[in-house]
Formats: structure tokens, sequence, C-alpha cells
């Protein structure tokens, strides 16, 4: 038996779904920019209860105030596109008698239709849970007052204000928002990134009494590493997809490619002979390089310098991603 978990935002679907929803009211989109980079701001300096991917949990304030609802997301759920190749590599997978998994940072409403969408099964699923109709009812006049004044003042930031956006969100986030009745809410927000992901890999890994070393992992951003790390120092097999330069120093190999089915070889060889026999075909595939937007193949582990490989994943992820592709 052979066990896979991906992410779901970019390697089985192309966009980010929380940037989409805060897109659906004006200027949301750059708030969500802004506050996005905070994310990275927070995570690069290691602080303390706070996890890559808490972004979910930052912009509550700012769906509800622009009454944003879960059947929003539903709504967004269904018309999300796959990135190319998911559901012929997730169909080859389970018809090659793989456990498919999947830990999103995505809210619950979004990330179980996606995944149903491809067949993987709800109860093979880890997401951010997101009761936010229940947040709306929280929200007051004096509330209110306060994140409109916020949110022009993150309209004032751009994504490379780094000491501006450091001064202000902290302030907001964790001063001000704590003594509201709606701060009070977007505390039970617990989104799936960094330490949380490990954690529901290893729960998933028990369940099957599979260790780490048994397992292939997928991911492409900041709220990833820590799995991809996780999976890759216990000598499992830890993939960086079209991934940045938070992902990658932390994987085994990389995949910058238009479609995800390309890997199937790579899983064929996984099922063959582990960590040795992917580590040949990998190696193989690199020397010949990829063609067009397809088949740029990198053993990472133990790699030192990965400046050439960054910028190749960095072209095919925009490509693939769209505007998504410059988050963290």
């Amino acid at each position: 038996m052979n066990f896979i978990c991906f992410d779901l935002e970019g390697p089985l679907s192309p966009q980010d779904n929380a940037y989409e929803l805060m897109k659906l009211f004006p200027n949301g989109d750059r708030v969500f920019e802004v506050i996005s980079r905070y994310d990275d701001l927070l995570t690069l300096e290691e602080r303390e209860d706070y996890e890559p991917g808490d972004t979910l949990a930052l912009i509550v304030p700012f769906l509800v105030l622009h009454n944003i609802s879960e059947a929003d997301i539903a709504s967004l759920a269904s018309k999300a596109s796959l990135t190319g190749g998911a559901a012929k590599l997730v169909s080859w997978l389970e018809y090659s008698g793989w456990k498919v998994f999947c830990i999103s940072t995505s809210y619950e409403q979004y990330a179980i239709h996606i995944t149903q969408k491809l067949g993987i099964y709800a109860h093979n699923v880890a997401c951010t849970s997101f009761p936010l109709d229940k947040f709306r009812i929280t929200l007051c006049k004096e509330d209110t007052a306060l994140l409109r004044q916020t949110e022009q003042d993150i309209l004032t930031m751009s994504p490379v204000d780094d000491d501006k956006i450091k001064q202000r969100l902290d302030y907001f986030f964790w001063e001000k928002l704590p003594t509201t009745n709606l701060g009070m809410a977007v505390k039970e927000v617990k989104p799936m990134g960094g330490r949380r992901k490990v954690a529901a890999l290893k729960k998933f890994a028990d369940n099957y009494s599979q260790p780490l070393s048994k397992w292939v992992v997928i991911g492409d951003s900041i709220t990833d590493f820590r799995m991809l790390q996780a999976v890759e120092e216990g000598e499992g097999l830890a993939i960086a997809f079209n991934a940045n330069e938070y992902a990658l120093p932390y994987s085994t190999m990389g995949l910058a490619s238009t479609s995800i089915s390309d890997l199937t070889e790579v899983l064929e060889a996984w099922q063959r002979g582990q960590r040795g026999e992917v580590e040949r075909v990998v190696k193989e595939k690199e020397k010949v390089g990829g063609g067009g937007d397809k088949g740029y193949f990198h053993w990472l582990s133990g790699r030192k310098e990965i400046g050439d490989v960054v910028e190749v994943h960095k072209r095919i992820r925009r490509l693939v991603r769209e505007e998504a592709g410059k988050l963290g």
C-alpha cells in the first residue's frame, strides 16, 4: 500500500480561494495582498502561536464587514477549476491502489467540494473549520467603525512596505481586535497550516500505522514547508510542485510543470524502489531537462544552491496560478 498527501491550492486547484473570496468586495484583493505579506512576516519572525496560513483567520473581520457568507464560499468552490493533470493523476493513483489524502489550509466549504470533485474521500481530508455565518452576527457599530478605518489604512500600503505593514497590523490584530466581540470570535479559527499540517499528517499516518518514510507529500508554499520538511527528514518523498522559495529548500525533489500528472513516472518509481529509485529517475530527467512549460524535474535533497530552480518554478507558478502565484 502506498500513501500520498496533497496540499490543495496549487497542486490540485490553481486558485487561492481566500484571495478570490476577498475580491468579492471593492479593493478586497489589495487588502488580501497586504495581509498575505503580513502572514509571511509573522511566519519568518516565528511569532509564538502563529502558523503560516493564519491569513485565513486574519481576513475574517473584513469578510464579515462586507457581509460575505458561507454560501459565497460554496459558490466560488463550484466554479473553481482544477490544476492541469490533477484529475488524471488522482484517478491513476486510485486505480493503482494508492491511499490519497489532502491537507489544506482552505476553508472546509471549499476544500470538501474540490476534493469530492476529484474523488478524494472526505474522511481523508483535513482543512480549516469555518463557521463564518455565526461570526457575522457578532458585528456591532463600534467594530464596524474600527474595521472601516483599518481597511482604509491598509489601502495606503503595498505588499513591499514591510515595516509599515508590521507596525500598523501588529497594533490592529494583537491590541485592538482582541477587545472586540468579533475579535473573540476570530480566535476560534485555526487554519490548517504549518505545524497543524504536520499534526494532521501524523494523525493520518498513525491511523494506518505507517511511518513518514512511507509517505509522499506534495506542497508548494509557506504553509507547507513544515510538512515537506517532516517528510524529507523522515526519509519519505517531499515533492515541491510549482513551489516558491519558502517550500523548495525543504523538499526532496521539485517539479515545475503546467501538468501535475508529469509526476506519474516518479510515483511509479516510488512504487518500485522507494526513495532510491525516485532519485535515479529524477536525476535522469533533470539531465534531459524540461520542455516549454512542462517536465522540469530537480533533485533537491542535499542541494545547497537552488537559485536556478526557484526561477524555473516562479515562471511556471505564475502561468498556472495566475494572480495567486505572487502570494507567499
